[in-house]
């Protein structure tokens, strides 16, 4: 690997999109003690964004990292969207009861500069150390995406490269759920880290192929996003927001079997195979209570025996090249 670029702490970091009542709504204390819980055990990288709760999340993480000693974590939040205010509260799915602005979608040069400042403010805070622009590349564009993309690497990318070099961060990369857009970042720009959502699992490996050796060689580091790919890998119904279709089920049904061959939780499986990359810092599975981050840590923490790798790998669950906690 080329000389690393900044990369937030690992191996567990905290996802802050359930913070801005994703899905459903979460009182003040839940969220307060949520984080409490994060920190108390060891956990030192927090990742938020605008979007989530329409400010909500970040004020939230403001609220309980504050205090804290700053020099001891790693903060990031998203640049993409800016929020304006808006009495109707509109909705902003999947979040729900989130605080009254209106998110609108611009990833220009000056919008990346007042989004950095806005973020700040909710934030309450001097600085965050990682800025990803957010959703870039999403199938809600289309086939256009590109054209988005491109937008972006003109404006929000140059926006980012200069606060970099100012020191205002110490990083930026994109926060997508596509590995194209990533491998199109590293042939356009400069990025440091990538938060890939849901693209490197136990269900999907996609990012072996092109994009995890091309951030090897330029030193950039990945961090994973959607370890449980929205809730199938811990016992749910959903797969990328929506739900399963009956394949990733099939497919979940036999990593289990194989998971209980062995006495392994597969969710501590799906965290530790996503951690085991060496071009992966963090893995940020989201938690709305306290009891589920204290659960997380667990997970990441538990023997899984060797065997069990070779296992899923011979009943082609996983590439034979892809890395492992054994090796």
């Amino acid at each position: 690997m080329a000389d690393a670029r900044f990369a937030p702490p690992g191996p567990l970091g905290y996802g802050g999109a359930p913070l801005g009542n994703m899905f459903g709504p979460i009182d003040e204390a839940t969220a307060h003690a949520a984080l409490d819980a994060a920190w108390e055990g060891g956990i030192r990288y927090f990742d938020t964004a605008p979007h989530y709760g329409s400010g909500l999340s970040e004020h939230r993480f403001g609220e309980a990292l504050r205090d804290r000693p700053r020099g001891e974590f790693v903060l990031s939040t998203k640049v993409g969207r800016l929020l304006r205010p808006d009495a109707s509260r509109p909705e902003n799915p999947p979040f729900v009861q989130g605080l009254p602005f209106r998110v609108e979608a611009d990833y220009s040069f000056d919008a990346t500069l007042r989004s950095v400042e806005d973020s700040l403010q909710r934030l309450g805070m001097d600085r965050f150390e990682v800025a990803f622009i957010h959703d870039v590349a999403e199938d809600h564009l289309g086939p256009d995406w590109t054209r988005v993309f491109d937008t972006a690497m003109e404006g929000a990318a140059r926006a980012l490269i200069r606060l970099r070099e100012e020191g205002t961060i110490k990083g930026w990369g994109l926060g997508v759920n596509r590995t194209e857009a990533c491998e199109r970042a590293l042939r356009m720009s400069d990025p440091d880290v990538f938060l890939l959502a849901g693209r490197y699992s136990l269900l999907d490996t996609v990012a072996l192929g092109g994009l995890f050796p091309a951030c090897a060689e330029r030193g950039v580091h990945v961090v994973v996003g959607g370890p449980y790919n929205s809730g199938l890998l811990a016992g749910g119904r959903h797969y990328d927001y929506a739900e399963a279709p009956a394949a990733m089920v099939a497919a979940r049904d036999r990593i289990a079997a194989v998971c209980g061959r062995f006495g392994v939780d597969i969710r501590a499986a799906a965290l530790q195979f996503c951690a085991a990359h060496p071009v992966v810092a963090a893995v940020i599975p989201g938690a709305r209570h306290a009891d589920r981050v204290r659960q997380n840590l667990d997970l990441m923490g538990q023997t899984i025996p060797g065997a069990f790798w070779p296992a899923l790998k011979a009943e082609g669950l996983l590439p034979q090249d892809a890395p492992t906690p054994a090796g």
